[in-house]
């Protein structure tokens, strides 16, 4: 864009003298809007012409190449990512989670384009994920990375990211309200009128191209609803729990599948080949599985449940409801391992998908169920309601669902349904799980940035940028005249004790020798090992700030000693630096 660093400068001082932040800010809410929905169409255009030629070129000739094409698409995207991109570009919203905690909101420039054709080829041969969450990343990226070239602060690049992910929900699901509210319930972002307006420019922006590249029909249009009667109530929150029950099943169970498979399978070949049989059996035994399963959320919600079982194995038992019932449960219990094996084994992909395909069977078998004894519910509508309460759980994010699932289907009159299925699996997954998917990993390294403030405040705040280094250390061999002579040039009246390896052994405190210190005769009767004194506690240097703070107020200390992962010395924290920085940061933090 610029030949030169002084033309670069020019421009940046040019753009500060003429153009305010606040309007920059919506100027590049835009654009980022723009560039994501650009993205997400033609994310979906190479997913669509590789399914297309799949599909129609090879599995509608033999059946058999369910077996191989997922093993081609895991191995294709897994070598594009190892020895082209060169950077671990799965689970994209826990990456921009974590960029927003830690990275001072900054994402790698490639992430503008890696996940888009990573996800491509991994969906388009099989890949049992979804698309929506690698264009989030890359809309983020194009935020972030946009945000960078104007020197915009960390604040203003948090944003940023949100309008990107904003923009990349309103442009593949033409959702504009959804892609607001995902950005603020799932990244977390403050509902302020300084953040909205930026975020609702990019998704309404981003929608509107989606509209002009797809039309304006829903993307799951329905053709078979029925009106809500509120005396149906009582059976929708049953599914609620039962979504919130599924959702706790799949968040716990792709999590451990996943560290199982990250543990168990080092060699890079050995993945693609264990991911891709794995992945092609299941395809082949439950065709549903197939990359995205937006066909089968198609046919459910609108009535045609018996056309899932078409190519497989277990058409030939019949279309009774029993059957149905036990191919979608298996279908259910079985996602996860698909997804795993997919994004496991190489493939790019998120799980917005997966929670929509789980939903929308979760609720179909949940009618059939009540049918059979006699109630009486729409199955279509609890499909419908399935997904909403799958996302909300999934995802903690029960505005998303409700919004999402209206939008995606046009079933406004269907709110309150959406709102009473999505708002109970909420509630019931956050009795034994407190965060999302997304969110888990970093919350267990105190690594997460939330709604609650306080906690935000210390995510942000590091221990190396509070760390003292400015205190004289002691040997334990030290005789007390030579404790004096190290005194009388310190400023401080605390003094670690290490040993020849660098290794904590104690602390020396100036009080408790104050009375002695002034007496010659025992200068050379006292060594420091006979006075130091155990620290009331010791910190580690990777220890999450909400943590430190727990062991200060656990023993009442003001400073404590910090080591590395072998106990060697690195310096002190006091409890009124942390006071201090934390005042610094949270009006940074506040500040609109």
């Amino acid at each position: 864009m610029f030949r030169d660093r002084g033309t670069y400068d020019r421009f940046i001082a040019w753009r500060e003298q003429h153009i305010p932040q606040k309007n920059l800010v919506l100027i590049l809410s835009f654009f980022v809007g723009a560039l994501a929905s650009c993205a997400a169409q033609i994310l979906k255009l190479m997913i669509h012409g590789i399914h297309h030629l799949v599909e129609h070129h090879l599995i509608e000739q033999h059946h058999w190449w369910y077996l191989i094409t997922p093993m081609i698409g895991i191995t294709l995207a897994g070598l594009f990512v190892k020895y082209i991109v060169k950077d671990d570009i799965s689970h994209g919203i826990t990456k921009i989670l974590y960029a927003i905690s830690q990275r001072k909101s900054i994402i790698k420039l490639h992430n503008t384009w890696t996940s888009v054709i990573g996800s491509a080829i991994t969906i388009g041969f099989g890949g049992s994920v979804g698309a929506e969450a690698p264009i989030v990343m890359t809309g983020s990226a194009i935020g972030s990375n946009l945000a960078k070239i104007f020197r915009l602060d960390q604040k203003t690049m948090m944003l940023m990211i949100g309008c990107g992910a904003a923009g990349a929900v309103g442009g593949i699901f033409q959702a504009p309200i959804a892609g607001l509210v995902f950005t603020l319930e799932v990244l977390m972002m403050d509902l302020t009128m300084t953040r909205v307006a930026p975020l609702l420019i990019a998704s309404v922006t981003a929608t509107a191209i989606s509209f002009l590249a797809n039309g304006q029909e829903a993307m799951f249009p329905l053709t078979h609803s029925e009106p809500f009667f509120v005396e149906r109530l009582p059976w929708y929150l049953i599914l609620g729990v039962m979504c919130g029950l599924v959702s706790l099943y799949f968040t716990r169970g792709m999590n451990a599948l996943e560290q199982l498979f990250k543990r168990k399978i080092q060699n890079t070949w050995a993945k693609f080949a264990v991911g891709g049989v794995t992945l092609g059996v299941l395809l082949f035994l439950f065709p549903p599985l197939y990359g995205e399963g937006y066909d089968v959320i198609r046919q459910l919600i609108n009535g045609d449940s018996v056309s899932a079982l078409n190519n497989s194995p277990f058409e030939s038992l019949g279309t009774g409801s029993w059957i149905l019932i036990g191919y979608f449960t298996a279908i259910v219990l079985l996602k996860i391992f698909a997804s795993v094996a997919t994004n496991g084994g190489g493939g790019v992909g998120g799980i917005f998908a997966p929670s929509l395909f789980m939903g929308a069977i979760v609720g179909f078998i949940c009618a059939r169920l009540m049918n059979m004894l006699g109630i009486g519910v729409p199955e279509s509508n609890f499909a419908l309601a399935g997904m909403s309460g799958l996302m909300a759980g999934v995802m903690h994010a029960p505005l998303t669902g409700i919004f999402l699932i209206a939008e995606l289907t046009g079933g406004y009159h269907l709110f309150m349904p959406l709102m009473a299925v999505a708002v109970v699996s909420y509630l019931t997954i956050r009795i034994f799980e407190p965060h999302s998917l997304y969110a888990m990993r970093l919350a267990q390294k105190g690594e997460l940035l939330t709604h609650n403030k306080d906690r935000s405040v210390l995510t942000l705040l590091k221990m190396e940028n509070l760390l003292e280094t400015d205190l004289k250390t002691l040997s334990p061999d030290m005789t007390l005249g030579e404790l004096v002579k190290v005194i009388a040039e310190s400023r401080r009246n605390i003094f670690p004790v290490i040993d020849k390896e660098g290794k904590l052994l104690g602390i020396l405190l100036l009080d408790e020798v104050r009375n002695i210190m002034f007496q010659p005769r025992l200068y050379n009767r006292f060594t420091v090992k006979e006075l130091m004194n155990s620290p009331q506690a010791i910190l580690e240097s990777t220890m999450p700030m909400g943590k430190v703070m727990e062991v200060f107020e656990d023993t009442g200390a003001w400073n404590l000693p910090v080591v590395d992962e072998q106990k060697k010395y690195l310096g002190f924290v006091s409890k009124s630096k942390i006071f201090n920085s934390y005042r610094h940061v949270l009006v940074h933090f506040s500040e609109e």
